[in-house]
Order: C-alpha cells, then structure tokens, then sequence
C-alpha cells in the first residue's frame, strides 16, 4: 500500500463509540456504503487497522484504542465532465419547465470523490440530454436540491436556468411544502410534536450531524405519528427547514431513530433477524407552486417495495 495515498481516518475517539461492532459494519455505516464495498476494501488491504494491523477482517470487533486508515480507491479513469449512463428514472410529473422523480433509494445524486459515475446526474444526461438547465454546472445539471444517497423520494429536476432559478428561490425562501415518510424505532409518548434543536458538525464524528446546545443552524420539524407499532411506529414529517440529515438528525435526538440508520442509529434487528439495509426515509410528498404558472402543485412518490415490506414488519 503506498503510505502516500490520501486517507479517510478515524481515531480512537471515533472507533470507540462503535465498540463491540464488527469493522465491516462499521466501515460500511461511516463511508455509506454496502456491507460488500467495505468488505472489498478489506480483501484489497485498503485499510489499515493500529495498534493489530493482522486483524483487519470483516468480522473483527471493534476494541478500545482501535484507529483505522482506509486509503482512498483510486479514481476510474474518467473525462472532465459526467457521460450519460442508462440507469433507470421514475418520472411521476413532466412538463416543458421541469420534472418530478421518485429516486430510488441506493442512487448517489450527483458525481464525486467514490462516485464518479452512476450517479442521477448520469442518468439525467443519458435520458434528457441537453434539455436540463446547466447553472449549478456540468455535474450537478438540473438539479434543484438533493436527497442522501439511501433516501428515496421525489426530487425536482430544471429544464431551463429560468426555472432552475425560481424553483432555488422558492427552496431557499421556504416556499417549499416538504413531508416524508419514515419508519422510527421506539414507541413514541405523543402522537404528534415538533423538534427545534440547532444542527451542526458532530463535535467529534465529523462524518455526523447532531443538534447542539449552542450554535448550529435553526432547524425545524414537525412530525405525526401515522401508526404506532410494539417496536416502532410510522411517522410522516414536515421539513420547515432544510439542514443535513435533518429527519434523521431530529429524530434520532427525540430517541427514536430511523430504522435502518446506523449513522445516527444502531442495529435494530427483529427477532427473526430481518432489518432494512438502508434507513427508512422517503420523501413522500412535495407542494410547490408552479415556477413559470404558479399553479400550486402536489407532487407525490409512491413508497418503495422496501419500504412496504419494512412497514409490514414493523407496524403491520
């Protein structure tokens, strides 16, 4: 391994909220990635296990004092801007100023450092070509806003800079009406309430948001118990905000994370073993009114099949 490859660390401090868990999950959790990948990563010896470099197996579990280095995969080779790729897009509204998709969850938005391709920028260029609003630049065309790789949902894509314009200034000035869907663990006391807690930068996970006794970002959310469960309940939430990862965030801070999330989580497994292999979070409905009209329109996203069957499982 070349010791001057770019690293991806995390000290002791960081490892030892996480002990007892084994590496391959860990990795997995941090880098928000499968199982699989980090798996890979280790077969590879792309990372570096201290103070026992020889344990560095899928199956080791994390002790206090452990720190890890995984050196960056190197880059595909690629050209300076995304190629169209033929991955699949469910439009659930178009018309000649934008269009409404239901991301699938596992789809990495736009390209970065891990994703250079198969991203939904790449699937954009490939199914729309030219017909998408190039202001946010080559590797973010069209897009309006985002969602986390693993959440799934409606997200709006520009056709033109005018639009793209309007519809950042309708995010931007909360114009916005945003509601997900999420499935959380614990059984919750009311059956409805709000989170105002400030976001910002994890004081020691910089991976991580948290909500913060001072400083931070105000951040917003409302949330409605759809379904209380013996385990967990399905709840819909109302994004008054825009922070990262703020459902998760917020409602992991009220004590009932997304099931499925182990950033902000942990392993909620059900008797027979079954849990989800993403966090349950879907952005389930978005009313915005119409950039060029100004029509108010209600754009929905039907739920996903691992959300359904997740929601079986839990709450029945």
């Amino acid at each position: 391994m070349n010791a001057d490859s770019p690293t991806i660390s995390f000290t002791a401090d960081e490892t030892g909220a996480h002990l007892g868990e084994r590496l391959d999950v860990f990795i997995a959790s941090m880098l928000q990635r499968s199982r699989n990948h980090a798996q890979a990563l280790l077969k590879q010896g792309l990372v570096q296990l201290q103070p026992h470099p020889e344990r560095a197996q899928p199956s080791y579990r994390l002790h206090a004092g452990d720190t890890l280095a995984i050196l960056a995969e190197p880059e595909p080779d690629r050209t300076d801007e995304p190629l169209g790729e033929s991955i699949p897009l469910e439009v659930v509204y178009e018309d000649e100023a934008f269009l409404a998709l239901n991301k699938q969850p596992g789809l990495v938005v736009h390209p970065a450092v891990g994703h250079r391709s198969g991203t939904l920028v790449n699937a954009l260029i490939h199914h729309r070509g030219e017909n998408l609003a190039t202001r946010g630049g080559r590797e973010r065309v069209g897009l309006v806003h985002r969602l986390d790789k693993d959440t799934s949902g409606v997200m709006l894509i520009a056709k033109t800079d005018e639009v793209h314009e309007k519809l950042a200034h309708a995010f931007a000035e909360r114009d916005v009406r945003k509601f997900y869907r999420a499935l959380a663990w614990g059984g919750f006391r009311q059956g409805s309430g709000q989170c105002l807690g400030a976001i910002g930068r994890h004081r020691i996970h910089r991976q991580k948001m948290m909500v913060l006794k001072s400083g931070g970002r105000a951040s917003h959310t409302d949330y409605r118990v759809l379904k209380q469960g013996a385990l967990g309940a399905e709840v819909e939430c109302q994004l008054h905000t825009g922070r990262t990862h703020q459902i998760r965030v917020h409602l992991s801070h009220l004590g009932h994370p997304i099931w499925g999330d182990l950033i902000y989580g942990k392993h909620h497994a059900l008797a027979d073993g079954f849990e989800p292999a993403r966090q349950m979070l879907h952005a389930v409905r978005l009313e915005i009114h119409h950039p060029l009209t100004g029509k108010l329109l209600k754009l929905e996203a039907p739920l996903p099949e691992d959300y359904l069957v997740s929601r079986k499982r839990l709450v029945g």
